[in-house]
């Protein structure tokens, strides 16, 4: 039976000094479930991957994907109520991943949100994914250090590449994105190329741990990578990846190259993805000086996010930036990939304005962030 709407603003008012999520997330390869409160404590948050099912496919495959997710759901729910020490009846609101995502991935967790909300009469909230990124610094930084509004949030992640001018917990302007492919599915591309075993966190992990044994003599032995649209807000990775490919394709497959030039190559690729980065981040600190937005924070999240020559860089270069301070910030590592702690903060803020939706809402695979209040 579904409640009405008049009930549910009743059930949101009297935990509204306290109040605690359920999430779900399901968009691509991970099952996440996590309990989140309004006191910003994060009570539980399992994350169940699938890294060693996709790796011989080179990539997710989108039916073994969905399948993982429904063996993996109904356990990750489980292990989230123990791990919380707390009764799925304790539980005040129900939020998913409602987009953007792999359609059939986000119905998994789409479906297990909605049954249980109206079985148990709680108020329901469908998440943008990379809003829940673009806000995870919220949930886990002292408020002398959170992100200030207006700021500047860099997503770097497997499916996206955006810059993004933050005014808000639900407004957003898009100044960059990627004309071809993400940076984070060009990490993966370039480390299945070099035949790189995958870590525990993908393939993408896998590159940058290889890239770490890098000597300046490794680098000689590789060719420069070129620089795609410079002067422009807008990323492309594919020419990165073209580039690596042609010198494979032309020393005679990856088996004719030495592990030093695949050293170099790993590196030489990452110095590349990151200048580029850097460079996008510098135009569009110079368009919000144009438009007079006082920008004193950028966040930078995403799964690409957790990679440490990525965070020394920027580091520095926002260190070497303007006349004032530009405080950088990321989530802690294990908040940078998929995960539902962060579906669930970003919609305690609709809960606790007793806004949510109904039960019969639908999924949005592709979902712009500046369309983010079109419900």
């Amino acid at each position: 039976m579904f409640l009405s709407r008049s009930s549910l603003n009743r059930v949101c008012r009297r935990h509204i000094r306290s109040f605690t999520v359920l999430a779900f997330e399901s968009s691509a390869d991970d099952t996440a479930v996590a309990i989140v409160n309004s006191e910003r404590q994060i009570l539980s948050n399992v994350v169940r991957k699938q890294h060693a099912l996709h790796e011989g496919y080179g990539g997710i495959h989108p039916k073994i994907a969905i399948e993982a997710h429904q063996r993996n759901m109904p356990l990750a729910v489980q292990q989230a109520l123990q791990e919380a020490r707390t009764s799925v009846n304790d539980i005040d609101g129900i939020a998913f991943t409602r987009g953007p995502g792999i359609g059939g991935c986000l119905s998994v967790g789409s479906n297990a949100a909605k049954s249980l909300a109206a079985a148990l009469g709680k108020p329901l909230v469908g998440v943008h994914h990379m809003q829940a990124h673009a806000l995870t610094p919220l949930l886990t930084c002292s408020t002398e250090e959170a992100p200030v509004f207006p700021f500047l949030t860099l997503l770097v992640s497997g499916g996206h590449t955006l810059l993004l001018v933050a005014t808000s917990r639900s407004e957003f302007k898009i100044l960059g994105t990627t004309l071809d492919e993400s940076i984070g599915r060009t990490f993966d591309k370039i480390s299945r190329l070099l035949e790189l075993k995958w870590s525990n966190r993908g393939p993408g992990a896998a590159l940058e741990e290889f890239a770490l044994q890098t000597t300046q003599q490794d680098l000689e032995s590789v060719p420069a990578l070129p620089r795609p649209m410079p002067k422009r807000l807008a990323f492309s990775f594919s020419a990165l990846h073209s580039a690596v490919e042609r010198f494979v394709y032309n020393q005679g497959g990856i088996g004719n190259i030495a592990m030093s030039t695949r050293r170099g190559l790993a590196m030489g690729f990452q110095n590349s993805a990151i200048a580029q980065l850097e460079e996008k981040l510098g135009l569009g600190m110079d368009w919000c000086a144009r438009e007079n937005l006082n920008i004193r924070h950028v966040v930078v999240s995403g799964g690409v996010a957790s990679n440490q020559l990525l965070r020394t860089r920027l580091s520095t270069f926002l260190n070497n930036w303007g006349d004032h301070p530009i405080c950088l910030v990321y989530p802690p590592v294990a908040l940078c990939t998929d995960n539902a702690a962060m579906i669930a903060w970003a919609a305690m803020y609709r809960f606790l304005d007793n806004d949510f939706d109904d039960y019969t809402i639908d999924l949005r695979p592709e979902w712009s962030l500046e369309n983010l209040q079109l419900h």
